[in-house]
């Protein structure tokens, strides 16, 4: 449907976006100016207890300086309420009193039809909550019971009983003058191929109504009573008005209930959900019998931007979980990302809350993982890397899932993520060379106090940490004061300052306060930055050029950056080959010198500190080779 011009600038005029978003937050007075129509509350997107989320009325936007959620009132309407474009634009033109312009004759019928489908859906929910307490749902009752659903929890869903008949929901339905033809159409009834006389779709089983986030009935899905059924859980086929795989069972109340700060659950069935409903976690869904497919996970992260993943504890779950990973890699993005609840064995949410109560559940979902964990999980889980071939071919995979990442900065994230749980995994066993053990009995060991280094690791520049912490905090400070300088250049390195590491607390509270916005920012804190010498002298800081300010910015984040790998790196190779066995000398001998060998190929400017000291990391890599080399040959 098509808008004439101008009306979604009247609408937007008509209607102020503290009056769409008041409604779903709870506004800081302190911090907030109503006469100006400034306004800050805690997010709705996130959990968080500051108000970082910043609405202004006169331009008509929000932004969150914590997940930077941002957009216009119609954006708002769309992410919370779960609505379409055009359904947001109709319920702001209801609060402004504003007549929505003729629809398209043909979007007209179909909504219609649309409407008639599930209306008759829900004449169909009221005639199986009746079957529910008439005498042939006496086994569905006792079997509803010993799950522990009482008489609100089955009000609550809306929980009823397909008779064991052939024809009689269609016989309800058509008497009541719904053309049965109607009632197929819905997904109620099933026509023969052999031309006989429909029947009922849902038979003998226990009904669990699906409604959309609007909270329209569009399907069913029913449990059989029946241990020999043909299927334990059957769901309405695609209509319509249902698409399975773009829907969520319970999404309408899940995600009014993360819009109160709720983390988004991500179960595997029906009972599932009411069961966490029951024990408090209300912002709960689940797929409709399959595994989750791209139209429903970005449903999901609509709901939230980091829900959590219920996997049942048996071999099934654990795949259905590294089946979700190769669909989420290339969608994932900063704001969109998964965390992974690993049940007991044998055990799913409503067997762990009969154990152990709400209690239990909280303490999973709390100690859920992030993607990167399960992914390393998978890759690894039950297998020996016992020889170099192996170890290649795990990093030739774990190349290939990074490759899926489209995002660059959280695919470094990544890499950077398993490059650190490779270390821990493959870390070498404490002991000298001749104690016994051998480098083929490595690769399955676990993270290790830490070890003191030779003496010529400590005689190295990375060791001696003054002076590097001492030219590394100068770089941030010349970070921040050209950021304070020239603050237009924030939001184009704003990811580069988040995952920037600040050594000293000061500078790591100027740049919190940076992302914050510039109300967040201590003035006296400031004054004392830009005093300093090394800061007053910097050309970005004193000139107004902001191609100039941009430049050395890109270039002071890629130094820094660039120093702490390459000092990490090497730090690394020197205090490993301080603990290699006979056995492995050469190999790891070999690494090292490809991780010097990287570093030299990096091609950094700065001849003053980061040059010198790679030249000296280097000169101290290739004299430890050396030594090592000779005593190898000398035993």
């Amino acid at each position: 449907m098509s808008l004439p011009p101008g009306f979604l600038d009247e609408l937007r005029n008509r209607v102020s976006i503290s009056s769409i978003v008041g409604r779903k937050v709870t506004w800081d007075m302190r911090k907030s100016n109503q006469a100006k129509g400034d306004f800050w509350a805690p997010c709705p997107f996130h959990q968080e207890k500051t108000a970082s989320f910043h609405v202004d009325d006169r331009k008509g936007f929000y932004y969150c300086f914590g997940c930077h959620a941002k957009g216009d009132a119609l954006t708002f309407l769309q992410e919370t309420e779960n609505m379409s474009f055009m359904e947001a634009v109709e319920a702001m033109a209801q609060q402004a009193g504003m007549t929505m312009p003729a629809r398209d004759p043909q979007a007209a019928q179909k909504a219609d039809h649309l409407s008639e489908l599930a209306q008759i859906n829900e004449a169909a929910v009221r005639f199986f909550r009746a079957q529910l307490n008439a005498t042939a749902a006496r086994e569905a009752r006792a079997y509803l019971q010993k799950r522990g659903l009482d008489d609100a929890a089955l009000a609550r869903f809306e929980i009823g009983f397909a008779p064991d008949a052939r024809q009689t929901l269609l016989d309800h339905l058509t008497g009541a003058g719904i053309a049965a033809a109607k009632v197929i159409e819905a997904g109620l009834a099933a026509q023969p191929d052999d031309g006989r006389a429909p029947y009922d779709r849902f038979r003998g089983r226990i009904i669990f109504p699906i409604r959309d986030a609007r909270g329209r009935c569009i399907a069913f899905g029913g449990r059989a009573m029946a241990p020999d059924a043909p299927a334990k859980y059957l769901n309405s086929p695609e209509t319509p008005l249902f698409d399975k795989g773009r829907s969520l069972y319970n999404a309408g109340p899940a995600r009014s209930a993360g819009g109160k700060g709720q983390p988004l659950i991500v179960a595997e069935g029906y009972m599932d959900v009411i069961a966490l409903d029951r024990a408090g976690f209300a912002a709960s869904v689940a797929p409709l019998g399959t595994a989750i497919t791209e139209d429903q996970l970005r449903m999901i992260w609509r709901l939230s931007p980091e829900p959590v993943i219920a996997l049942d504890g048996d071999q099934a779950g654990l795949r259905a979980g590294y089946r979700l990973i190769d669909l989420a890699l290339p969608m994932l993005s900063p704001d969109h990302a998964l965390r992974f609840c690993l049940l007991p064995e044998k055990m799913d949410p409503d067997d762990v809350l009969r154990a152990g109560g709400a209690a239990a559940m909280r303490k999973l979902i709390d100690a859920a993982v992030p993607l990167v964990r399960l992914l390393w999980q998978r890759e690894t889980e039950g297998q020996d890397f016992d020889s170099p071939e192996r170890r290649a071919a795990l990093d030739k995979r774990l190349r290939a899932a990074l490759g899926k990442i489209s995002d660059p900065g959280l695919r470094a994230h990544y890499a950077e993520g398993l490059k650190a749980l490779r270390a821990a995994h493959f870390r070498p066993a404490q002991g000298r060379a001749g104690n016994g053990q051998s480098w083929q009995g490595r690769g399955r060991g676990r993270p290790l106090a830490p070890r003191s280094p030779l003496p010529a690791t400590r005689s190295t520049l990375l060791a001696a940490a003054q002076d590097g912490q001492v030219t590394d905090q100068m770089h941030e400070e010349i970070i921040l004061a050209i950021l304070l300088r020239h603050p237009t250049l924030l939001a184009e390195f704003e990811s580069d300052l988040e995952s920037v590491t600040m050594q000293d607390a000061r500078n790591d509270a100027l740049r919190t306060a940076l992302l914050h916005g510039a109300s967040s920012i201590d003035p006296a804190a400031k004054a004392v930055l830009m005093a300093l010498g090394h800061v007053r002298i910097a050309p970005p800081v004193r000139s107004d050029d902001v191609e100039l300010a941009r430049s050395c910015l890109r270039d002071e984040f890629t130094r820094l950056t660039a120093r702490r790998g390459l000092e990490a790196e090497l730090r690394d190779a020197l205090e490993d080959l301080s603990d290699l066995a006979d056995e492995g000398v050469t190999w790891r001998l070999r690494q090292a010198a490809d991780t010097r060998n990287r570093a030299e190929r990096a091609k950094l400017t700065d001849s003053t500190d980061l040059g010198e000291d790679r030249a000296e990391l280097s000169g101290q890599l290739d004299r430890l080779i050396e030594s090592q080399v000779w005593v190898k040959r000398k035993k």
